[in-house]
């Protein structure tokens, strides 16, 4: 099992299919077992490319992505990702129960780990209000739910997976200021006690961050916990 240690070191990559265009060139971070690390910067800038080698959804053209010291391309793949869970920017949702939603992919756990992730979340109060509660359906076919509610049931089904290394792509960047709020108080409290790697556009979704690295045209142009004087455009 993973411990949490987490780094990225001088890594280099370029998209198969653009092997001309180098994504990423020499990013070092690291971040130790329950600390949160950040990756902030403009819009391609690399930073979500990260997320995608933490995931070995790729791997590295050079460099080493590496979990407890460990190259992460000598762990077993699916043991790996059973360690990590995601919540991207767009959730999704398929056209199941909200219960059979929070528990996708991870089949053993039991209705009280479900009802104790939406809790975290903060999005069990809204679930029991449903008609249904938690048999109530989404999906294109199921419910309306806001985009806040939509992302908080994603946050929720990272819970109940229990990872050791949890990743955050740009969690609220599609949501409004209000909505961003109540979502980036669940991901905080998802994030409590594990590591946590997180991309963001603005800083102040990240003031909580134990290191923030600042990234530019695929390079960490200064790491530390107080860079907030940083505009970002």
């Amino acid at each position: 099992d993973l411990h949490g240690n987490v780094s990225v070191k001088d890594v280099y990559f370029a998209y198969p299919e653009r092997p001309e265009r180098v994504v990423l060139q020499g990013i070092s971070a690291k971040i130790s077992t329950g600390k949160t690390l950040a990756f902030v910067g403009p819009s391609g800038c690399g930073k979500s490319t990260v997320i995608s080698l933490l995931n070995r959804f790729y791997d590295p053209t050079d460099g080493e992505v590496q979990y407890d010291e460990h190259d992460a391309r000598s762990l077993h793949l699916q043991t790996l990702r059973k360690q990590l869970a995601m919540v991207g920017q767009e959730p999704v949702l398929f056209n199941y129960s909200i219960r059979d939603n929070i528990s996708y992919g991870y089949d053993s756990c039991t209705f009280e780990d479900i009802k104790k992730a939406a809790k975290i979340a903060n999005i069990h109060d809204a679930i029991v209000s449903m008609p249904e509660g938690y048999e109530t359906r989404v999906g294109e076919r199921g419910i309306q739910l806001s985009g806040g509610q939509k992302q908080r049931i994603a946050i929720a089904r990272a819970i109940v997976r229990q990872p050791i290394v949890l990743l955050l792509d740009e969690a609220t960047s599609a949501l409004d200021s209000e909505s961003e709020k109540v979502v980036q108080k669940a991901l905080d409290a998802a994030a409590s006690g594990r590591t946590c790697i997180t991309i963001a556009h603005r800083l102040s979704t990240i003031q909580n961050a134990d290191c923030i690295c600042v990234v530019r045209d695929g390079r960490v142009v200064e790491s530390g916990t107080c860079i907030f004087r940083h505009l970002l455009p």
